[in-house]
């Protein structure tokens, strides 16, 4: 993976892991899961498991998320029950079977990370790891250079930075 943009090695070095995650679960008798189940079943490990919040954190439809969660619950893997905050909200919960398999998919993680280490070294993986736990606080907008009519011609100017909240309106300036 030498990719000229970080974000691009990030995604690669994302989909590796999915994809032998994904494999590895299906090698030992679980059915597919698809990128998109995934990516919940993630988002319900770090513990955010009202269907909205995951909806905001993957920038998907609150409608596309109570359709791939049904997927999920009749297939066993979770259940919607009442958030014990706010009973008029459903949250998403694991069943014995989305246990079963989290179980699973922490050991294939591990081994996966051990492979990992393998190939690109101790060292890399344990800076991978210290590196992404880092604070990076809240996402920015970054204001490119301005464009005249001409897709080609830019006009010298410097680039603004700051959080997304403070640049809401950066674009009108």
């Amino acid at each position: 993976m030498n990719e000229k943009y970080l974000i691009a090695s990030l995604l690669l070095g994302f989909e590796w892991f999915d994809e032998s995650l994904q494999l590895s679960l299906r090698a030992n008798g679980w059915s597919e899961l698809t990128r998109p189940e995934s990516m919940i079943m993630t988002h319900v490990q770090m513990g955010i498991v009202r269907p909205s919040d995951i909806a905001r954190s993957l920038r998907l439809t609150r409608q596309a998320i109570h359709v791939t969660i049904k997927s999920m619950v009749k297939r066993d893997f979770f259940e919607l029950v009442d958030d014990p905050i706010d009973g008029r909200i459903r949250i998403v919960k694991l069943t014995a079977t989305g246990e079963a398999m989290r179980e699973d998919a922490k050991a294939i993680i591990d081994a996966l990370t051990a492979e990992l280490a393998r190939k690109i070294g101790v060292r890399q993986v344990k800076g991978l790891r210290e590196a992404l736990a880092q604070e990076w606080g809240q996402p920015l907008v970054i204001m490119a250079a301005k464009r005249t009519k001409q897709a080609s011609s830019h006009k010298a100017t410097a680039l603004k930075v700051g959080p997304a909240a403070n640049l809401k309106s950066a674009r009108s300036a």
